[in-house]
C-alpha cells in the first residue's frame, strides 16, 4: 500500500469493520483494550506516588495513543517527550488543543540539541509559547545554541541537563569535570535570559538487561540517587534553585507497580537519615524514603517512559514486574503476517520450518540480549507467534526468556521471516500445525523498531466479544525525521 498522502478518513472507510483476515499483510496491529489498560496503570502509579508524569510518544508516534498516555483529566499537565522533530511538529495541533482547554503543555525534544534543529525548534517554541518547549543538553558547546533558539523563538527554552548514570548512550557523568562545566554554562545561560535551567534527566536504557522480577527497581534507585547528587552540586552554586529530576525507562518506571509502593503515601513518609541510598538494589521502602528526602529539599520528581503502552518481548525478558503485573497477555502489539511456504523436516532435529511475509523491515531487527548463564539457551528469536486463529503455540511464561518454545521467528532477511518450532517450552508440547495460507500474529521483540516499518496501525479491541479481530480504527504514524 502506498504511504503517500495517507488519509485517516480514507483508511477508516476502507478498513473499519473488516477483520484481520481481510486486511493486507504484513501489518502492525494494536489491541485497544490492552493499550488502555497499560496506560491507565502507569497514570495510576504516578498519581498514587505524587510523581510528575512525562509520556514518551516515540514508540507509537500517533495522536490517538498520546491522548491515552496523558489521560483526560484537564487539571493535570500534558508533559510529553518526542524523539524526532517530525513527531514534535505532528503532535503540535494536539498540544494546542490541550492548551485551548486550559491544560499546561510542555514538549521535550529528547535528542541533544544540534545546529540544524534550532530553526524547527524555534518555530515550535514560538507556537507553544513560554514554558512550552524543553530541550536536552549534554555538552558545553550545545549551550551556545540556546541563545540562538531563544532569539529566534522569542522565549527562552527550558533545558534538561542529560545525565549518564550507566547507559553510556548520552549524557554527562555525575561528579565529572564535564558535568560541573555544563552546570556552570546552563546557570550562565539562565542568568542572561537564554534558557531556563529546568532540571536533570536520565534514561536507564541498561535496565533492559534485567532478568529477575523487580530487578530494574535497583536501577530506578540508582537513577534517583545519581540525579540527586547532581542536584546538590547545582545547589552549591545556586542554593534553592528549583529543579525537576526526571528518571525513567519502561523497565524502571513499571517497577512503580510494586504493591509495596502503595502501602503508604509517599508524602507522609518519615525520612530515615540512616538509610544507605547507595544500596545496589533498593526496595520500595528505600526508594520512597529517598523520594521523600528529595521532596523535602524542594526538588520536583518526574518519571518518563515510552514502550509501556504496547509492551513487547524485550519487556517480558526484563522482568520489571512479576507475573501479576507483566505477562504476554498484556502485550498490545502484534505483526500480522501470512504463511507462504512450509518445509517439513528442514529444521533442527527434523522440526518443521515455514516462511512468513514479515522479515526485518516488518518486524525490526533488534534482539533480546542473551543474558543466560549458558549462552545460546535463552530465547534468541526475532518474534514469537501468538496463539490465535486456530494456531496453538507456547506462550512465554514467568521463566521467559530462559524457558521458551513453540513457533518462533528464527531467522529474518529483508522480507522473509523463517518460523521454526522450538519445542514445547519445557511442557513436552508437540509441534502444532501451521498450514500454507495461515495468518499469524507475531509478538515482536521491540515495538519501537517494529512500528517504524509501518505507516499506520490497525486497531482492534479484544473487549468486543465475538468481534475481537474486527478493525475498530486506523492510527497513522508520524514516521520520518
Amino acid at each position: 500500500m502506498t504511504t503517500t498522502q495517507l488519509s485517516k478518513d480514507h483508511l477508516r472507510a476502507r478498513f473499519v469493520g473488516k477483520t484481520l483476515h481481510q486486511v493486507p499483510t504484513p501489518s502492525v496491529v494494536l489491541d485497544l483494550a490492552k493499550v488502555e489498560a497499560n496506560c491507565n496503570m502507569m497514570l495510576e502509579a504516578t498519581r498514587r506516588l505524587h510523581l510528575s508524569w512525562r509520556a514518551h510518544i516515540k514508540t507509537h508516534k500517533t495522536a490517538e495513543l498520546t491522548r491515552l498516555q496523558v489521560g483526560d483529566n484537564d487539571s493535570t499537565p500534558v508533559n510529553i517527550v518526542v524523539s524526532t522533530l517530525m513527531e514534535a511538529e505532528s503532535v503540535l495541533p494536539l498540544l494546542k488543543e490541550y492548551q485551548g482547554r486550559g491544560r499546561q503543555v510542555n514538549m521535550l525534544y529528547s535528542f541533544p540539541v544540534y545546529p540544524s534543529s534550532v530553526d524547527r525548534l524555534a518555530a515550535l517554541s514560538a507556537s507553544l509559547g513560554p514554558g512550552g518547549l524543553t530541550v536536552m543538553v549534554d555538552h558545553a558547546e550545545q549551550a551556545k545554541l540556546l541563545t540562538r533558539l531563544a532569539s529566534k523563538s522569542g522565549t527562552p527554552p527550558r533545558v534538561f541537563l542529560k545525565v549518564n548514570m550507566g547507559g553510556n548512550r548520552a549524557g554527562v557523568v555525575p561528579g565529572s569535570p564535564a558535568c560541573a562545566a555544563l552546570v556552570r554554562e546552563l546557570l550562565l545561560a539562565e542568568t542572561v535570559g537564554a534558557a531556563v535551567f529546568w532540571g536533570l534527566y536520565s534514561h536507564a536504557g541498561h535496565s533492559y538487561a534485567s532478568r529477575r522480577d523487580w530487578e530494574a527497581m535497583g536501577v530506578l534507585g540508582d537513577e534517583f540517587a545519581a540525579l540527586y547528587d547532581v542536584a546538590r552540586a547545582v545547589r552549591r552554586d545556586r542554593p534553592e534553585h528549583p529543579l525537576v529530576l526526571s528518571v525513567g525507562a519502561t523497565p524502571t518506571a513499571t517497577t512503580l507497580h510494586h504493591p509495596d509502593f502503595g502501602a503508604a503515601d509517599a508524602d507522609d513518609e518519615d525520612v530515615d537519615a540512616d538509610v544507605d541510598i547507595a544500596s545496589p538494589a533498593p526496595g520500595p521502602a528505600l526508594i520512597k524514603d529517598l523520594m521523600a528526602r528529595m521532596r523535602a529539599e524542594g526538588l520536583t520528581l518526574e518519571v518518563h517512559a515510552g514502550v509501556y503502552p504496547t509492551l513487547d518481548l524485550q519487556q517480558l525478558a526484563a522482568h520489571a514486574c512479576d507475573a501479576r503485573y507483566l505477562s504476554a497477555s498484556a502485550i498490545a502489539v502484534t505483526v500480522l503476517a501470512e504463511v507462504a511456504s512450509v518445509y517439513p523436516g528442514r529444521g533442527a532435529g527434523g522440526a518443521t520450518e515455514a516462511i512468513v511475509n514479515a522479515g526485518s523491515l516488518a518486524l525490526g531487527r533488534e534482539p533480546c540480549e542473551d543474558r543466560g548463564e549458558v549462552k545460546g539457551r535463552d530465547y534468541a528469536g526475532w518474534g514469537i507467534v501468538m496463539p490465535w486463529a486456530g494456531v496453538a503455540n507456547v506462550v512465554p511464561g514467568p521463566a521467559f526468556p530462559a524457558v521458551h518454545g513453540g513457533w518462533q521467528v528464527a531467522r529474518i532477511s529483508q522480507e522473509h521471516g523463517v518460523l521454526a518450532w522450538r519445542g514445547g517450552g519445557g511442557d513436552g508440547e508437540t509441534e502444532t500445525s501451521l498450514p500454507v495460507g495461515q495468518r499469524v500474529r507475531i509478538w515482536p521483540n521491540h515495538s519501537c523498531i517494529t512500528g517504524a516499518g509501518h505507516p499506520f496501525y490497525f486497531v482492534v479491541d479484544s473487549r468486543n466479544r465475538g468481534r475481537e479481530d474486527e478493525v475498530v480504527d486506523v492510527w497513522l504514524r508520524w514516521n520520518g525525521w
